[in-house]
């Protein structure tokens, strides 16, 4: 068989050999069959890179990757070179520029979309005018990769997203070759699409997680430090290592003036995650309204008690107040307890006493009751606060034994005289030592402690400033 071209007509030529020797060539037309198997390779080539490329465009969440694939994706299979311009940001486009067989670039530059015929429309969603109509010599240099040469054609087709457009695709070719086909064109809109959803989940992402980490600053406990000649250190550590807020908190709220006491709270409520994290914030904010009255403490439990059960919320919450004062080398100390276990004072000497007061549960019963006991702590005495998922905490050599109270009275004997900070660390490591990585509750930790040395000055009233031995 013999194949070739005449014209733009393909031909094969079969001989068939006849009795007498002679040998006669069948001459078929064979351009239809060639069209269509050029036809399938193509479509087959597409398709295979546009496998490729949503497999690309969506291993990453990140706005930038997304964008640098996407242009160079384009780049090495669409033009000679691509350009994915990003929706605004305040006065300037976020460009990222990639050359064909090159790394691509990112730039910002401050220029009107309108001014680019078909850019403006492209940001805003409308179809793409066709490349017959954009004439390479109206492009502005920043749209025009370094090293491309003279433009000969160029492509702009919107990069639809999710209900908003994602940016704009800009794809050119140089001088002296063929223009973009029509075909070519729809095809790069294909691609557009699944680059376009791809960015658009990416910028998505990226705003809830700005949101949540906005949120999850707010929810979080606050970072303690010495108040006033007071001590104070916390920690916390949700139920999953996966999450960074749940159901307990602390808080601490300097005193108005000078020789007034400063106001701490920790508290549990029910439940784990992001539900009881939510009522946690609600709670620290009422308590943060009610600061005026905190010298009475009742008073706030009362109202914080009004503000649960008129809410929707159904869960309940357990918690502990405090008010601590500086007072020549001591602190004076007011604890009030609202159905939370109570806190533990660690005297000089290791000795460990109870804190009795009691009360009953926030956001269950209408009336609430409680009892305020008074202490006064030493230079190098302390007064831990914690939440039942330290003693509950279960685990040990046979992994089901609670931490239980007994033991950490033990540790917190050990760290006599130690610095709050020091206390907090020490119980937060045993405790995770004795979880040995099984589940577990929410876990927090306060120490309200009096400085062995005397108090002199501190810088901005948040570090140990200056003291006398």
């Amino acid at each position: 068989m013999v194949s070739g071209t005449v014209g733009e007509r393909s031909f094969e030529a079969h001989p068939t050999v006849q009795d007498d020797g002679s040998v006669v060539w069948w001459l078929v037309d064979d351009t239809d069959h060639r069209l269509a198997r050029e036809a399938l390779r193509t479509e087959r080539e597409r398709t295979a890179f546009l496998t490729e490329a949503s497999n690309a465009l969506l291993s990453s969440l990140n706005m930038d990757r997304c964008m640098d694939v996407t242009a160079r994706l384009a780049a090495e299979h669409l033009a000679d070179a691509a350009v994915v311009v990003a929706p605004l940001r305040g006065r300037l486009l976020p460009v990222v520029a990639c050359l064909h067989g090159e790394s691509p670039q990112h730039f910002e530059h401050d220029a009107d979309p309108a001014d680019v015929p078909g850019l403006g429309e492209a940001l805003q969603g409308f179809p793409p005018v066709p490349s017959r109509w954009i004439d390479p010599a109206s492009a502005p240099a920043w749209l025009i990769p370094e090293g491309i040469g003279e433009v000969g054609s160029i492509v702009i087709t919107p990069l639809p997203g999710h209900g908003v457009p994602a940016g704009a695709l800009v794809l050119l070719r140089r001088s002296g070759e063929s223009a973009f086909t029509e075909g070519e064109e729809v095809f790069a809109r294909l691609f557009a699409a699944r680059a376009g959803a791809a960015l658009s989940a990416a910028r998505l992402y990226a705003e809830q997680s700005s949101l949540t980490g906005t949120l999850m600053r707010e929810l979080l406990p606050p970072a303690l430090h010495q108040i006033s000649g007071v001590e104070f250190a916390g920690g916390y550590r949700p139920s999953k290592d996966s999450e960074r807020i749940g159901g307990d908190f602390y808080d601490v709220h300097p005193a108005a003036a000078t020789g007034e006491a400063s106001f701490a709270v920790l508290g549990d409520v029910c439940g784990k995650g992001l539900e009881a994290a939510v009522l946690t914030g609600k709670i620290r904010n009422t308590l943060h309204a009610l600061l005026p009255m905190a010298g009475d403490h009742q008073r706030v439990l009362d109202l914080l008690n009004g503000a649960l059960l008129s809410s929707h919320h159904t869960r309940f919450a357990t918690m502990v107040l405090a008010s601590a004062v500086r007072e020549a080398a001591s602190v004076f100390l007011r604890v009030t307890s609202a159905g939370h276990p109570p806190g533990l004072i660690v005297r000089q000497d290791g000795t460990v006493e109870e804190v009795g007061s009691r009360g009953t549960l926030i956001g269950v019963l209408p009336t609430v009751t409680s009892t305020t006991i008074e202490a006064r702590l030493a230079p190098g005495e302390f007064c831990a606060l914690f939440t039942d998922g330290i003693t509950e905490a279960k685990g040990g050599p046979l992994g089901d034994e609670l931490f239980g109270e007994d033991r950490l009275k033990d540790a917190l004997a050990q760290c006599a005289a130690m610095p709050a900070e020091v206390v907090v660390e020490h119980v937060q490591m045993l405790a995770s030592q004795w979880l040995g990585g099984q589940p577990h509750d929410d876990m927090a930790i306060m120490v309200i402690a009096a400085p062995l040395t005397h108090h002199l000055s501190a810088v901005d009233g948040r570090t140990r400033g200056r003291f006398t031995a």
